[in-house]
């Protein structure tokens, strides 16, 4: 007798579980942050997209979307990165030097840092010149990175009076980045002397400042005596 073909299974087979993403790279922040500054020097940042970085940095679109959720986040990790490597420096050497001068050689050595990406802090300059909704987004950045650089010339950065400080140094110092940007002289003269005449200006500005801080208490304790004025007035004009 002759045998039954055998019967061809009709189930479906098992559907794959889709593959889970690898997992990002140790250095893949920082080839996103290097992929930015890369392309800043060849385009304003409005023009350039999630995608061109993730092509630059040689990184999956899901990656870049995994560590930063946008531009502006890319730039606060570079500059979170620049103040650290400021801070880490050995600054016990300037424990005797005045506020000033202590201030002064923070900066110096900040500009030493940026020093390889001078070109995109010209774009990012030039950028926020003509995008104020730009500028004030970096200004708010750059607030918070020079409450650091204050602190560690030993400067209070604290509360209202030392957001203010840090505001007024950001303002200036963005004076000083542009100097430097087109100082071509390796010792930095134009901008040695740019920086020193923003902080004699920043120190005086600091002196004003704790002036006006200082008005409200005294508002405060003329406030009752003139109430009492008043009430006496009030009181002749009764009888």
């Amino acid at each position: 007798m002759a045998r039954r073909p055998a019967r061809k299974s009709t189930a479906k087979p098992a559907r794959k579980a889709p593959a889970a993403a690898a997992p990002a790279g140790e250095g893949d922040r920082d080839k996103i942050i290097a992929a930015l500054l890369t392309l800043l020097v060849e385009q304003r940042i409005e023009k350039i997209g999630f995608a061109a970085i993730a092509e630059q940095a040689g990184v999956p679109i899901e990656r870049l979307r995994g560590e930063f959720g946008s531009t502006l986040a890319i730039l606060a990790a570079h500059i979170k990165a620049v103040d650290r490597a400021v801070l880490v420096a050995d600054l016990s050497d300037m424990e005797e030097e005045p506020p000033r001068e202590r201030l002064f050689d923070i900066l110096m050595r900040r500009l030493e840092v940026l020093a390889p990406h001078r070109q995109a802090v010209g774009s990012l300059l030039r950028s926020a010149g003509r995008n104020p909704p730009l500028a004030l987004a970096l200004n708010g950045l750059t607030i918070r990175s020079q409450q650091w650089m204050l602190t560690a010339a030993g400067i209070n950065a604290s509360g209202p009076r030392g957001v203010m400080r840090a505001q007024g140094l950001a303002v200036l110092f963005g004076g000083v980045l542009r100097v430097w940007i087109d100082d071509d002289d390796p010792g930095l003269a134009r901008t040695m002397a740019a920086l020193d005449r923003a902080l004699a200006r920043g120190q005086r500005f600091a002196g004003l400042l704790d002036d006006l801080c200082r008005v409200p208490s005294r508002l405060c304790r003329l406030r009752p005596r003139r109430r009492r004025r008043t009430d006496d007035t009030e009181e002749s004009a009764a009888a």
